[in-house]
């Protein structure tokens, strides 16, 4: 893997390279703002927002220097907020350059 396919700022202070997800979100209907304001205080929670044209309600960007606490996070913050019925997890490989 070279240097040129990673976002600089994806490299840990060590150079290893960040462990990005994306997880999509089904919660209870009227709760999506609620999650997402949950979701917003995990600190490994990059982005979340509400989408629409999806069975999913919710898409969250969420990042670690460590797979392990990123599985953490999601298994142990994520799964268990309050309304939240399922998830879909996409985990990313290679970040391609932008």
């Amino acid at each position: 893997m070279s240097l040129g396919t990673i976002n600089k700022g994806e490299l840990h202070s060590w150079g290893h390279r960040m462990s990005t997800a994306y997880i999509l979100v089904s919660c209870e209907p009227g709760c999506e703002i609620a999650v997402v304001d949950e979701l917003r205080t995990l600190p490994s929670v990059v982005e979340a927002n509400t989408i629409y044209g999806s069975s999913y309600e919710i898409i969250v960007k969420v990042t670690s220097d460590d797979a392990n606490k990123l599985r953490d996070t999601i298994s142990r913050n994520i799964r268990r907020i309050d309304k939240v019925k399922s998830i879909q997890t996409m985990t990313v490989l290679e970040r391609t350059k932008e």
